[in-house]
Order: structure tokens, then sequence, then C-alpha cells
């Protein structure tokens, strides 16, 4: 009989790489671009504030993960306190989220592939999905490696680019769209150009920049010494909002004014062509294109970990809790990986419309993850108040920060709700809620039906 538990391979600069990776992405490189062009320079407070709401959810999620040593996922946390009904939504719902991001992601590795040769984009992206597929087979330990580097060529990419972009300030380096300079924060229309709703609008490009943060906790049951290595992944987050996505933005506004920027395009790729670098394109190219293979490695991680809890708490066919000899859930990493090919697919049909649809659904369904873990911690400091006081990696400003983060996450649904492009994607959402719940329901009655005596 396989292996039922799963392995602790994740070291220390895994898991830390994993955290950077994590607050490192297409939402970021390509997303941006977009969030730009609708709040302007105040889109530099828009991350900032959504990058701290962030934090306190993963200081919550830390403080619940190492309060009991059997939690392997936030979806066991949520069966303690919420019950099996938000344990079953949250985990589906999760796995849901990744699923459509590694769609995206994927079909976005086809269309990257294609800037250097000139093939059917579904080919590229079935090779990516099926090497990284073969690779999360082996061992956790080899998705920790790949995450290392891929991570580590995302964050070399930024420190050159905020390097290059320094030096540009301090030699008040002339480009083809204007001298760079710290003036170009305020000069173009103001902070804020396009008044407060520009500034509100760009908050579910911000959002889905930040999933994935929280791969941190779905990776607690394989890292070894747990109570060393989640604190400090999770406790360098601020640090690395601030550099990697507020130091970021601001370097790449001093070098373009927003108003230069099209969000059809990556921020990054324009910045580096101003620097006048012969090969930037094609270098930033890479560096997206291994983004997108991140991004999708991370899902086919998340999505097969989810799977197997599922499993594991009968929530779902028992076989995805099935480990094969490497201690990797390969049950359910195959059908993860039939599902994200199905949907590079489908995504096909509508290339123009799927990034904005994708991304919006995948944001709701990550402010329902991330309110969930809130909540949890709420009915864990109510319920277990000693547990909380013996707490090592105690979260603060609870519970008065929980709800301020619930509430924030409260008003950018109404505003994806108010705004036309969002609107469609968020009232579509919920079905796939009502689903869930139909499906939680039946598996409750017949689990009923099977308990009455004939």
């Amino acid at each position: 009989m396989a292996q039922q538990e799963l392995k602790r391979e994740l070291k220390n600069r895994h898991v830390q790489l994993i955290a950077i990776g994590g607050t490192i992405g297409t939402g970021l490189f390509l997303g941006s671009g977009k969030a730009i062009q609708l709040a302007g320079p105040s889109i530099i407070f828009a991350y900032l504030i959504v990058g701290i709401a962030v934090f306190f959810v993963m200081r919550a999620l830390g403080e619940l993960l190492l309060s009991k040593a059997g939690y392997q996922s936030f979806t066991d946390i949520a069966e303690d306190y919420l019950g099996s009904r938000a344990a079953f939504v949250t985990g589906w719902t999760y796995w849901f989220c990744w699923i459509m991001v590694a769609m995206a992601d994927v079909i976005a590795v086809g269309l990257y592939v294609q800037y250097w040769f000139d093939i059917p984009q579904w080919i590229p992206a079935i090779i990516c999905l099926i090497i990284i597929l073969g690779l999360n087979l082996l061992t956790v330990k080899l998705f920790g490696e790949l995450e290392f580097w891929f991570a580590l060529i995302k964050v070399i990419t930024i420190l050159v680019l905020i390097g290059i972009g320094v030096i540009m300030l301090v030699m008040g380096f002339k480009t083809d769209v204007g001298t760079v300079t710290v003036q170009n924060l305020w000069l173009h229309g103001g902070l804020f150009p396009n008044g407060v709703s520009g500034f509100l609008l760009s908050f579910q490009m911000v959002v889905f920049a930040y999933v994935g943060v929280e791969l941190v906790g779905v990776s607690a049951a394989e890292t070894a010494n747990p109570e060393k290595n989640i604190p400090s992944a999770i406790n360098k987050i601020p640090a690395r909002i601030l550099f990697f996505y507020v130091g970021a933005l601001i370097i790449l506004l001093c070098v373009n004014p927003w108003t230069e920027l099209n969000g059809a395009e990556s921020p990054f790729v324009k910045t580096f062509g101003l620097v006048g670098i012969p090969v930037a394109a094609g270098i930033i190219n890479f560096v997206v294109l291994t983004s997108a293979a991140s991004a999708c490695n991370s899902g086919m991680f998340s999505t097969s970990r989810i799977l197997f809890n599922l499993g594991k708490n009968d929530q779902a066919p028992s076989k995805f809790a099935k480990l094969n000899k490497n201690y990797v859930p390969s049950n359910a990493l195959w059908i993860s990986a039939l599902v994200v090919s199905v949907g590079a697919l489908l995504s096909k049909l509508i290339p123009e419309q799927a990034f904005g649809i994708v991304t919006t659904i995948s944001a709701i369904c990550f402010i329902w993850v991330w309110g969930v873990i809130l909540i949890c911690h709420l009915r864990y400091k109510k319920t277990q108040p000693q547990l909380h006081e013996k707490s090592t990696f105690k979260a603060p400003f609870t519970p008065f920060i929980n709800y301020a983060v619930l509430g924030l996450f409260g008003m950018i649904l109404i505003i994806m709700l108010v705004a036309e492009e969002t609107r469609p994607a968020l009232l579509l959402t919920p079905l796939w809620f009502l689903l869930l719940f139909a499906l939680y329901s039946n598996r409750t009655n017949k689990e009923k039906n099977l308990k009455i005596p004939a």
C-alpha cells in the first residue's frame, strides 16, 4: 500500500523562493500595464494597500498552521473552525482558482514561444504542460528546485531593472519619451490622473497580482522544520512587497511617464527598450516566459495538493489521496493536468477575452479563500484563547485587522460589480459556489441514506 503522508523535502531556500515566486508573477509582469492605464501613478498605493492586506492574511494563516501539527493546508483549518461544508467549498474553490490561472499561463507560454518560432501556440503550450507534469511526478524536492530557479530569474530581472533605473535617475538620462525623473510621477495629471474611480478600478488586477502568496501555506505539509521556515518566509513578505512591487513600479513610472505605457504590453519590456539594450525585448520575453511557466508549475503543485487533501478528508474520490513511490499525489496531478489541457484548448477560442475573464474570476475566488482564512482565525481566537496566547507566531492587531481586511475585500467585490469589464465574471462566479453547495448537499444526503438500516 502506498505511503499516505506527504514527505517533508522542501528546505528553507525552497520555501523562501516559493514565497518570493508567489508574490512576483504575471500580475506584475503583464497585468501591471493595464492597472497603470487605469490608475496612473496612484497604482503604487493600490499595490501597497492590497499588499498590506495580504500580509495580514498570511500572518493569520501562519498562526493557524502552526497551532496544530496535523494541519496540511487551510482546508484542514476550515474543517475545524467552519465545518465540513466550508472546507469542501474552500478546497474545491482553491483548486478551481489555480486551474484557471494555470490555464491562462500555459496558453501564455505558447504565445511567448511564438516570439522566436513560427509554430501554432498549442504545441509549446502542451509541451510545457507535459514537462511540468513529468517533473512534478518525480519528487516534491524537484518542484522546489524548479520554483527556486524560476523565482531567481524573476528576482534578478527586477533587481537589474531597479539598479538601471536608479542609475538613469541619478544621471538624468534622456530617453525617447523624455527625461528620467521622479517628477514623472506627478507631472502628467498628478498622482490620481483618472480620479478616485480609476484608482479603485485597478484593484481587481492588483488582487490578481498577489495570488499565489498563500503557497507558503499549501507547502506546509512538505516543509522541513515548518516552525522556523514558515514564519521566516511570511515575515519577509512586507519587505518583498515594498521592493519588488512598489519599488519596481516607482522606477517604471520614473523612466516612463504613465501616459506612454500601453495596457496591452508589459511595462517591463517597454522600460528595458528605453534603456537602449538591443536584445531587451528578447530578454524580457524569456523572463515573462519563465514567469508563466513558474505560475503553471505552482498551479500544478497547489491543485494536486488540494485534491490530495480533499481525497484524504473524504471530500473527493479517495484515489486522489494515493501517493506514488516518490510520495507525490500522482492521480491528483494527472487529473489537474487533464483539466488544464482542456482549458487551454477552450481559452484559444476566445484569446482576447480569456485573460480578463480568468483574472477576474481568479481574483474573486482568491478573495473567498483569503476571507475564509481570516474568519477561521477569528473563530480560532474566540474558541482557542489559550492556544492563541501561547502562540509563538501570533498574528498582530486581531481581531480589528481581520475585520478591516474583510471590509477591504468586500469593497473590491463591489467595485467589480460596478465596473462593466468585470461585472459579467462577477455575476457568473456565484454559479460555481451554488454548484459546490449543491454537490455537498447531495453528497451529505447520500451518506445519510447509506446509514439508514434496510
